[in-house]
């Protein structure tokens, strides 16, 4: 009598053992960040972000000064509310290098969420656009 106990377990174990493998595994779902208004109807904050992830780009108002001054950069973004003296500085390196100035409509605080960072961006330096369209954008305006 103490066998077929032992048989019941076993028997047990064993369909236990086979029901296991039939299961299937849960899958992920992929959760998208959900966009702003602005984000979906401004094409400069897609144009953006996309330079920021595939291309070469600084920011800060220093970095962009001498960048200008150098002739490297192919672009600057400016944000609405950088300081003026900044802005200034930024924008006359600009002219004598003949490099194209976009001023961004957001905040300093905007841009560096658009740009991906959690820190105010005031000046975007733009070197290589990568999969982006900026280029074109400043060619359009």
């Amino acid at each position: 009598m103490t066998d077929a106990p032992e048989e019941k377990k076993a028997e047990e174990a064993e369909e236990t053992a086979e029901e296991a493998p039939a299961k299937e595994k849960k899958t992920r779902k992929v959760v998208r960040r959900r966009k702003t208004k602005k984000e979906r109807e401004n094409p400069l904050t897609v144009a953006v972000r996309l330079a920021v992830e595939s291309g070469k780009v600084e920011f800060g108002g220093k970095a962009a000064a001498d960048a200008g001054l150098n002739g490297k950069a192919r672009a600057f973004v400016v944000a609405g509310n950088a300081p003026k003296d900044v802005r200034e500085r930024v924008e006359g390196y600009a002219k004598l290098g003949g490099i194209p100035v976009i001023s961004f409509e957001g905040s300093s605080v905007e841009l560096g969420s658009v740009c991906g960072r959690p820190f105010p961006v005031s000046v975007l330096s733009v070197y290589e656009e990568g999969s982006s369209n900026i280029l074109e954008l400043v060619k359009k305006k």
